[in-house]
């Protein structure tokens, strides 16, 4: 066969020259050889014959320094990265000298690990941290927290959503052990500020609530929905910043700079039924124990050294620090003196990080709502097993309100401001009132039992800021004259229709906790913690101080007893036992008071009388108990004893509450053993020098000049033993001789 024309076209490809075309080089043979090379360097640094290897340094396992472990933590490497982390806590572990000298390269270089895309680099770091900053002073770090904020706040606003809820997690850290640096500025440009939008960025809340008109901006333009794990992270992180950043600024009903410091209790409530905070402050100064004073004592000397330079006076004048009386003063800056001699924490509040406050709260509202909405089928399902993640969500958002309101409600801003967070905690209220009180059927887990717990006492302080502030309107309203509005408000406000059915809740509720009765038929009665205790007291108090104009609570009564019979049942080795004493005395000492003008008066429940009484002849017995085993206990229940006694109360000065007290008192100081004998009572116990002692005598001549001289003469024969050989055997005699004049 002829060959075909494709292989004769190939044979002859072999012989024919190719043609250059234009652009193009010149092909190389086929046979030609490549001589081009490429050379690349490799460093080894540890390797390097320049290098000086320091065989003292302190090494890890695998023979790795401190500066090896840094180099680690910028590899390409994940898991390089990873192993660094666990050296650095090996290493310190055999040698926590290094953190003297490489902490600042130590914090360099993790620091910016805290936004690494490896979920198990951002584990170890946060495990190492949270190892580390526990054995570090608080001094130490604060000088690379605006470094550690830097990365943290950044790792906030990361594309990936779990880079931003593990950064929640390393400020949970940070809180607990720089609380200050986190939340420093975050009502203006600081770090607090980029901390609080990276929250609201992460809920997809908003960050535009520092702007007091127009709708709330979104800054998250991804929509990513958090899981309920993850949302729990984000709300729990929240509510404790707020907490940390009010406490520190405005001063939060929880806070210890709203109450002298020298009580246990927080009585901000009271405040309103006083004219001036100066008032408040003086009947507050009644409940001061010695030993919590914060007065100095100076000891008198004829002669002084000016070069001792002790100008410390026994007192503090605010009045001397602020320079009132300069060139420019006014009539008017004379009249305020008085007010700023008697301000304190209360006046410091500010108007603008209320308002700023207020609008977070705002902002925050529609979030909170949904999160309860989405869990509270579950949660409070009579016979279901929620989940602890659910619970801790709802507890969240009760904790992130309580925060808020009780800022915003307690501040003094404007009646608008405060009518807008009113409907808005009303509307929350609103929600959760079907499910009041919270309680499960069966439940074994103590966790759930006491979220359930606190979720109570948050609806009753939430209800009784409602309260408070209704009963404020309502005192405004009247003292101008409007007693018309104030009759209306009951027909034409939602508000006081709504509030009126979870005042009554709250009165069984908190009846039943006092008594110790159970919630729910299958729960068995709690006691109540000094924690718990103190939050219902605001709550107590809105109920006792209802102004009845409105809404009316017939339950008044009944609570007053309840919180008598309670501080009286309650044991007097109990932590409580003070919290009840010192509550219940302010009670009775408001009805007496001038100063006070509050709706509750103790004269017009005569079954609160009697049962006052009762509770103020029992109080020997536990001055007697408590003793020297807890000295500002026993001070408070003597002053107190004393104040009403001086002030002849007509509510608990008759002769059988006197005979009842004289009688009790004599233990305190003598025990008449029906075998041992005379013992010395607990009076031999408490320290000497202790202003204590005098403090017992002073009540114990007071209670024998209330009556004839010759009524008490085994009170007298019991202090007489008491005190001889002793340094206040002169001063019973003086004390003694001025009673009787």
């Amino acid at each position: 066969m002829p060959k075909s024309a494709k292989k004769r076209r190939d044979k002859a490809a072999d012989f024919t020259k190719s043609k250059l075309k234009l652009g193009k080089g010149k092909q190389l043979p086929s046979n030609a050889i490549d001589t081009s090379f490429k050379a690349r360097s490799i460093v080894l640094p540890s390797q390097s014959i320049a290098h000086e290897k320091n065989d003292d340094a302190p090494t890890t396992k695998r023979q790795l320094s401190f500066d090896d472990l840094v180099s680690h933590t910028k590899h390409y490497s994940s898991s390089m990265r990873k192993d660094a982390i666990v050296g650095f806590r090996e290493l310190l572990e055999a040698n926590w000298e290094l953190l003297d000298s490489y902490f600042t390269a130590l914090i360099n270089a993790c620091v910016r690990l805290i936004g690494d895309e490896d979920a198990s680099v951002r584990r170890a770091l946060l495990t190492f941290f949270s190892w580390l900053l526990p054995r570090i002073p608080q001094s130490d770090i604060m000088p690379h927290a605006p470094l550690l904020l830097l990365f943290t706040t950044s790792a906030q606003t990361h594309i990936f959503p779990e880079i931003r809820i593990d950064a929640i997690r390393f400020l949970d850290l940070f809180l607990e052990h720089i609380p200050r640096a986190v939340t420093v500025g975050w009502d203006y440009n600081g770090h607090g500020s980029r901390v609080l939008e990276g929250y609201l960025g992460i809920l997809n809340a908003g960050t535009k609530f520092g702007e007091a008109d127009g709708p709330v901006q979104a800054t998250s333009t991804a929509s990513v929905v958090l899981t309920p794990a993850s949302k729990l992270v984000v709300l729990h992180s929240l509510s404790m910043f707020l907490q940390t950043c009010l406490s520190n600024d405005i001063g939060l009903s929880t806070s210890a700079s709203h109450h002298p410091p020298s009580s246990l209790l927080n009585t901000w409530f009271l405040l309103p039924s006083f004219a001036r905070p100066g008032d408040y402050y003086s009947f507050e100064q009644i409940f001061q124990t010695s030993q919590s004073s914060t007065y100095n004592c100076c000891q008198w000397r004829e002669n002084v050294d000016p070069e001792d330079n002790e100008d410390d006076f026994p007192g503090t004048f605010t009045a001397a620090e602020t320079p009132i009386l300069s060139d420019d003063f006014t009539l008017q800056k004379l009249a305020d003196i008085s007010d700023v001699t008697g301000s304190s924490e209360y006046d410091a509040v500010n108007d603008h990080k209320a308002e700023l406050v207020a609008r977070l709260a705002r902002t925050l509202q529609s979030t909170l709502i949904a999160t309860f909405l989405d869990c509270a089928p579950s949660v409070f399902m009579p016979s279901g097993n929620p989940s602890e993640t659910q619970v801790q969500l709802v507890l969240a958002v009760g904790q992130i309100a309580r925060t808020l309101y009780n800022v915003v409600l307690q501040a003094s801003t404007s009646s608008k401001a405060k009518s807008t967070a009113s409907d808005d905690l009303n509307t929350f209220l609103g929600y959760m009132t079907p499910y009041f009180p919270f309680s499960l059927l069966g439940t074994k887990d103590v966790k759930v039992e006491q979220a359930f717990q606190e979720l109570n006492l948050i609806f009753s302080e939430l209800t009784s800021l409602l309260v408070l502030t209704s009963n404020a309107e309502i005192s405004r309203l009247t003292s101008r004259g409007k007693a018309r509005q104030v009759n209306s408000l009951a027909s034409g406000n939602k508000l006081y229709n709504s509030l009126s059915i979870q005042i009554e809740r709250v009165s069984n509720y908190i009846l039943q906790l006092l008594s110790g009765g159970p919630i729910s038929g299958s729960q068995l009665g709690r006691t109540l913690t000094p924690a718990a205790y103190a939050s219902l007291l605001p709550v107590v108090w809105a109920l006792l101080n209802n102004t009845g104009s409105v809404y009316q609570c017939s339950t008044s009564s009944a609570i007053l007893n309840a919180v008598i019979s309670h501080s009286m049942k309650t044991s007097s080795k109990s932590a409580l036992k003070r919290l009840t004493i010192e509550f219940v005395a302010r009670l009775v000492l408001l009805s007496t008071d001038p100063r006070y003008h509050g709706h509750f008066q103790l004269n017009n429940d005569l079954t609160g009388v009697a049962k006052v009484h009762e509770w103020v002849s029992h109080l020997p017995q536990p001055l007697w108990e408590i003793g020297a085993s807890n000295l500002p206990a026993s001070e408070i229940i003597t002053r107190f004893l004393l104040r009403i006694l001086q002030q002849k109360s007509q509510a608990v000065h008759v002769s059988t509450t006197i005979t009842a007290l004289r009688a009790k008192l004599v233990p305190f100081f003598t025990v008449n053993h029906a075998v041992r004998g005379q013992l010395p009572g607990p009076y031999n116990k408490i320290p000497i020098g202790s202003p204590l002692r005098r403090l017992t005598l002073d009540l114990a001549a007071t209670l024998l000049s209330a009556t004839d001289a010759g009524i008490g003469g085994e009170l007298r024969v019991a202090v007489d033993l008491a005190v001889v050989g002793s340094e206040e055997q002169e001063y019973w005699v003086q004390i003694q001789d001025i009673a009787v004049k």
